[in-house]
């Protein structure tokens, strides 16, 4: 039996196909800008309209179904099994880290980023433990669309992905590539389990939702705009991902689904 039945190989065509144009696309859109947009924080929305009906759409569904999810898993679940749950999800990603900071040409943090792998996967327990962290090597995400930016392609237009939430052309043709290359997804489809994936798509995207009940609704409540607000908090906070700056300003916790998980 091959080793890839023909529908998955159409399927694998047609997927790389749509990350070239992607790619492509960012490309052409904003080659030149990446260091110019870092002293701004104008957003280039001119999908406005279209990207409003979709945020509504996502709010709808979260206020529906996601957040209410998401403070019964608070409900039942004490705080420790919560952080291993994000420890074991973050070492999951972390081949995705390392592979993006090598691109990046960062190899002190391709260094770090395997180290914790390896510590945490041995000595914390597949992960669920994060005692690399606790010795001085904190987590710090990576993804391909930090490395478009680092490699000088503007973050083009902002975009609102649904279900997915607020993100940009650049992190668009970059969340194309992570979840193509995802070890996760690869051993899973190749295996026929795709409800790995799954699963774990939807495990990471509760968990990261529960933890920011408190912030998205302050946000709602105090945002003339909540719109405008979410679109300016991921804005500041990609760029500051980009820059290898903190990103956890107040608001910019409350973007909840493109940083970890919803993939």
């Amino acid at each position: 039996m091959p080793f890839m039945s023909r529908p998955k190989t159409q399927i694998a065509a047609k997927t790389f196909a749509m990350l070239m144009c992607a790619f492509l696309l960012t490309a052409t859109t904003g080659c030149t800008s990446a260091k110019s947009e870092m002293h701004t924080t104008a957003v280039n929305d001119p999908l406005e309209p279209l990207n409003r009906g979709v945020f509504a759409f996502n709010n709808a569904l979260d206020r529906a179904l996601i957040e209410p999810a998401a403070k019964v898993y608070n409900f039942l679940t004490p705080d420790f099994f919560r952080a291993g749950v994000q420890n074991f999800m973050r070492n999951l990603r972390t081949p995705l880290i390392v592979a993006n900071n090598v691109l990046q040409g960062d190899f002190k943090g391709a260094g770090v980023a395997s180290a914790r792998f390896v510590i945490n996967t041995v000595g914390g327990v597949a992960g669920l433990f994060d005692v690399a962290g606790a010795n001085g090597m904190p987590f710090e995400p990576e993804d391909f669309g930090q490395t478009l930016a680092v490699w000088g392609f503007g973050e083009g237009f902002y975009l609102v992905l649904p279900v997915i939430g607020p993100s940009s052309l650049r992190d668009t043709a970059g969340l194309a590539v992570d979840t193509v290359a995802d070890p996760v997804r690869l051993y899973a489809f190749n295996r026929d389990e795709e409800w790995i994936y799954y699963t774990r798509g939807i495990v990471e995207g509760l968990d990261t939702r529960a933890r920011l009940v408190t912030a998205v609704r302050d946000m709602r409540r105090n945002s003339l705009d909540y719109y405008a607000a979410v679109r300016s908090a991921y804005s500041q906070k990609r760029r500051s991902l980009v820059r290898d700056v903190n990103p956890d300003a107040p608001k910019a916790q409350a973007v909840q689904y493109y940083d970890e998980g919803w993939e």
